[in-house]
């Protein structure tokens, strides 16, 4: 029998394996199902200080590199976020290819927490972009391995009410930093993105009386918003060249990059959305040199992770959750201090003191 060579190409635009080296990763996964129609990644970051916990984000993605880079990023994000919150866990994350409405299913779900399960614990599951704790439940039927769900599974339910404090008091500890008290009274502040996180965010900026800019691809969102409140909606791209105070992304990544950073008009960023800063060292130079105070992102939205954590140890209390996120203010305000002291940028402080910490219980021996 001939065996015929396969040709391979000898150069490529993309290599998984550097990207992947790049960034430090422990393991991916590919996940994929026939009959569901299910395509997913499941990135393992960093499991020095416990399990990786992250949570699934489901997207129709215009590419699987386009996937597979973003479930990077995200995975190497939340073992920053765990450690700087002082959690004991690692950072991953999941993506699941294709369109949420047309693709979801209680078998599609399933199908997917089996894969969960197949890692017997080095990954847990919680939710993200366009998962609900409904999705959580049928996860929930195939694996122990999953944070987020409903109330009445003895979970936390959704974990955007705690997400959104947490940032809004990371974008109070930026106001102290910035204009020497943390009130928000008058400031006016464009939110990006009014899902689940951004909608509770507003809430609490309204409330204390802040003048809010919104926007978001969804015009049923906007719509529900400003039932609710006296926000002023305007379209996606206007929302760079506001003159504002504060600017707060609270939709996907790498928002800050070269065409948007000339046009903002503001002297904070502070929001939800993981990964703000499409090239960390140089578009966080760059806001320094524009006179912008940048609270990291992963510090400021890690609420979520805090309230899927309360619900992994057992016991979940909604308030303690909250007490936890309440951290956030002074590490925020710590960092944002170590920056300017050290003529760094607070992505570095930020992802300096995380580090740290990952270092020094991954040297602990422990004696038996």
């Amino acid at each position: 029998m001939e065996v015929k060579e396969i040709d391979i190409p000898q150069t490529r635009a993309f290599s998984a394996f550097d990207k992947i080296s790049e960034l430090g990763h422990e393991q991916i996964v590919y996940c994929h199902d026939e009959f569901t129609g299910l395509k997913a990644i499941i990135a393992i970051h960093n499991t020095v200080l416990g399990p990786a916990l992250g949570g699934t984000r489901m997207w129709n993605y215009n590419s699987d590199e386009e996937a597979l880079i973003d479930v990077l990023r995200l995975s190497r994000g939340m073992t920053f976020k765990a450690a700087i919150s002082g959690l004991n866990l690692g950072g991953g994350k999941a993506v699941i290819i294709g369109d949420a409405k047309k693709l979801k299913s209680e078998a599609f779900m399933r199908r997917f927490g089996r894969f969960v399960e197949s890692l017997g614990g080095k990954y847990i599951t919680a939710e993200d972009v366009n998962m609900k704790t409904r999705d959580m439940e049928y996860i929930a039927m195939e694996t122990k391995h999953v944070t987020g769900k409903p109330e009445w599974m003895g979970g936390g339910g959704d974990p955007s009410p705690v997400t959104a404090y947490g940032t809004y008091l990371g974008m109070k500890a930026a106001a102290k930093k910035v204009y020497g008290k943390d009130s928000l009274t008058g400031k006016k502040v464009a939110v990006q993105g009014v899902g689940q996180v951004g909608s509770f965010l507003v809430g609490h900026l309204m409330k204390e009386g802040a003048k809010v800019y919104v926007t978001d691809i969804s015009n049923t969102k906007l719509e529900q918003l400003s039932k609710e409140h006296a926000v002023e909606v305007v379209e996606m791209e206007a929302i760079y060249d506001l003159d504002i105070d504060i600017y707060a992304p609270c939709a996907l990544g790498a928002t800050i990059n070269d065409g948007t950073l000339g046009r903002l008009k503001c002297s904070i960023v502070a929001g939800a959305a993981n990964n703000q800063l499409a090239d960390e060292k140089r578009h966080g130079q760059m806001l320094i040199d524009q006179g912008i105070v940048y609270a990291p992102d992963f510090l400021i939205n890690a609420g979520g992770l805090i309230n899927v954590y309360s619900e992994y140890l057992g016991n979940y209390n909604r308030n303690l959750a909250h007490s936890q996120a309440e951290k956030i203010y002074d590490t925020c305000l710590d960092i944002l201090n170590v920056a300017t002291q050290e003529g760094i940028t607070s992505q570095d402080a930020a992802m300096r003191l995380a580090q740290e910490r990952i270092d020094a219980i991954g040297k602990v021996q422990l004696g038996y």
